[in-house]
């Protein structure tokens, strides 16, 4: 009689235990004995030795995939590369210096002189600037939207566009982009999609099963996550992120170090316990501002004051850590308050363990003009708040003494 027990199916790994595995780097360079070392270690070299002429020819004709100079790649780099590939779904990375130059590497590698962008009208300053500074001198057009509106995207696009950009939940108003929508629109005209996941970071959404072509992330924030580190992320096709690293990061060079690559494989290991926290902790929060009689608006994904509640519950798997707020009397008073904090720490960036208050309109976002800055909706008297990982009781009476001298 033929034996009809079923094998079980296999146990899919969850998230936090993905993060913490990976694809298991074991370093099997040999010295003497291989090594196997459990942590990826930081490979600090700057260049890589050939084994012949030929070896080095082979190697720069593209035959043999040996490390040749660490602005193209090195092991550390890979390791990271390897991960982010592998927790946002797609077939690549490529591990930058920074935010800007993941997004610099991103524009470049995806238009020339003549061509057109389509992007969310709120984006962080840095990426603003470069849109409307930066790319004119090159010849590259951008068109900035409302980006709540999927038909805004689809009246921008021309014949010229090949890349749609977009911030989702956008720094700092948390404005929210339908991505699938926004994808079919694109690709319908033969435009990229790329997604800046920086806020969600991958345990929380993944565009590219939502259409996007690319994911951007400043692994400053969440995925470093300890305020110590500054690097950029760019996840895609294989053949894009090839294209990517072998023309636009081998000119311009905006490598990430060894160094900076090992941080963010230790970060990686914490991200799920991290946002855990920075959610539980924001929410509460949240509600705390919402009930607030000196605060007049709050803005966070997470409640459902917020006009596109729905879609966050649709599109994430979760609301982040990222909270904005407006205060009675304004700018003034917004100063007020971040003047007086003394648990929250009065600094730009985010994702830190640390809370952090800062003042948009003046510092993160000063590249927009006053104009700018009421048609996107980023009010004067707008506070952006971090929320980090301390007892959440002693981030809201922080808050509440700084609030009380209103």
């Amino acid at each position: 009689m033929a034996d009809r027990r079923r094998e079980p199916p296999p146990h899919e790994p969850g998230f936090a235990t993905i993060c913490v595995h990976g694809k298991k780097h074991l370093d099997k360079h040999e010295v003497g004995r291989p090594i196997r070392a459990v942590s990826t270690p930081i490979f600090q070299s700057s260049t890589f030795a050939f084994e012949s002429v030929e070896h080095g020819a082979a190697v720069f004709r593209g035959e043999d995939p040996s490390y040749v100079y660490t602005r193209l790649g090195n092991p550390t780099q890979a390791a990271l590369e390897t991960e982010l590939a592998f927790l946002e779904q797609g077939e690549a990375a490529l591990a930058l210096a920074s935010g800007m130059a993941a997004a610099t590497t991103a524009v470049l590698n995806c238009c020339r002189t003549g061509d057109h962008i389509v992007a969310g009208d709120t984006l962080y300053g840095g990426t603003h600037q470069l849109f409307t500074q930066t790319l004119p001198r090159l010849g590259i057009a951008v068109t900035e939207v409302p980006a709540q509106d999927p038909r805004n995207f689809a009246d921008a696009i021309t014949e010229r566009t090949k890349l749609v950009y977009l911030e989702t939940p956008a720094n700092p108003t948390l404005v929210l982009t339908d991505i699938a929508a926004v994808a079919e629109i694109a690709h319908r005209h033969g435009a990229l999609v790329l997604v800046d996941n920086t806020f969600c970071t991958p345990y929380l959404q993944n565009p590219l099963l939502l259409g996007a072509d690319v994911v951007l992330h400043s692994a400053t924030k969440y995925i470093g996550g300890h305020g110590d580190t500054v690097a950029g992320i760019l996840v895609g096709r294989q053949d894009w992120i090839l294209q990517a690293r072998m023309e636009i990061l081998r000119d311009l060079g905006g490598c990430i170090s060894p160094f900076n690559a090992w941080l963010l494989l230790r970060g990686l290991k914490t991200l799920p316990v991290r946002m855990d926290r920075h959610m539980e902790n924001a929410m509460e929060v949240a509600q705390f501002l919402a009930y607030h009689p000196k605060v007049a608006e709050v803005i966070y994904p997470g409640l459902k004051t917020h006009p596109q509640h729905d879609l966050a519950k649709r599109q994430q798997r979760g609301f982040g850590g990222m909270i904005s707020f407006m205060v009675e009397g304004g700018r003034e008073a917004g100063r007020t308050v971040m003047d007086n904090v003394r648990l929250c720490t009065l600094a730009v960036s985010l994702g830190d363990v640390d809370t952090l208050i800062e003042h948009p309109a003046s510092m993160t976002h000063s590249t927009y003009g006053e104009d700018e800055l009421k048609k996107v909706g980023i009010d004067p008297g707008m506070v952006r708040l971090s929320v980090g990982l301390e007892n959440v009781e002693d981030i809201i009476a922080d808050l509440r003494q700084a609030l009380a001298l209103i």
